[in-house]
């Protein structure tokens, strides 16, 4: 799923959730994917504000819960995404849902 998207000629990087759920939660094993324009192989993470990784992958498995953004150089931060690490979640899909969608709840 994608974070929203910033205006029209932003350079912007993004955090990709797998799976797919909203909010993520840390028994699914969540992997953020950092993408944006920015340099490949640069992207450093951070997690509750904090530098957590510096200039590694643009891929991670998060092993702990908090708050994580991403950037790369010449790029924005990324919008936050929450990891939860609560027994019980009720989770909907990260994509953007319209008026009239059928949505697919997980529990």
């Amino acid at each position: 799923g994608w974070c929203p998207l910033s205006p029209t000629g932003a350079q912007t990087t993004q955090l990709l959730v797998q799976p797919p759920w909203r909010p993520a939660v840390l028994w699914d094993r969540v992997t953020l994917t950092c993408q944006g324009s920015g340099t490949t192989g640069a992207t450093t993470w951070y997690k509750d504000g904090w530098h957590w990784l510096k200039k590694g992958s643009n891929h991670v498995t998060v092993t702990e819960s908090g708050t994580c953004t991403c950037d790369r150089p010449g790029t924005e931060l990324s919008p936050p995404v929450i990891i939860l690490n609560d027994s019980l979640v009720l989770q909907v899909p990260t994509r953007t849902l319209l008026e009239g969608d059928t949505v697919t709840l997980r529990c």
